[in-house]
């Protein structure tokens, strides 16, 4: 699969890998699999979506982030691995910033499942955690590591 053209078709690109904001890499390949550290909500430098959902941050916001969250992981997959030889997602880890109370922290981890399904269709389906937090680095609203198949 080409997944630039996909990502093209569905009007987006991968952007540059954000700097790790502590003592990790982003990403890290063993065999036939590339687990990649949390990536943050970050798009052309800043964060774009910040606090806990929902009182800060809406349900709708925090699902978009998720998405440009996607979008960073892949990045750092794709600095040690073509993307274009990845054969399925395996697993989402999902992390929300969320207030006490909130339970809807699988329908905000849905913006990077549902992203990762428009890319690979059926191969990006995957296992998954959607977590509550009570904070997240640097403030964000969310946090998305990804496991792939190459």
């Amino acid at each position: 699969m080409d997944v630039t053209a996909r990502l093209t078709a569905l009007g987006l690109s991968l952007p540059p890998v954000p700097k790790p904001v502590a003592a990790y890499v982003p990403a890290v390949r063993v065999g036939q699999l590339v687990f990649t550290s949390g990536q943050l909500p970050f798009q052309d430098g800043q964060l774009v979506s910040l606090g806990p959902v929902p009182s800060r941050a809406s349900i709708d916001d925090a699902y978009q982030a998720c998405r440009v969250a996607v979008l960073n992981a892949l990045a750092a997959v794709a600095m040690v691995a073509d993307l274009d030889q990845v054969k399925r997602v395996v697993r989402v880890g999902g992390f929300v910033a969320s207030e006490i109370g909130f339970h809807d922290q699988p329908k905000v981890v849905n913006g990077a499942s549902d992203l990762l399904r428009e890319i690979w269709q059926e191969a990006g389906q995957h296992a998954r955690t959607a977590v509550g937090v009570s904070a997240l680095p640097l403030g964000a609203s969310v946090e998305i590591e990804l496991v792939v198949e190459l």
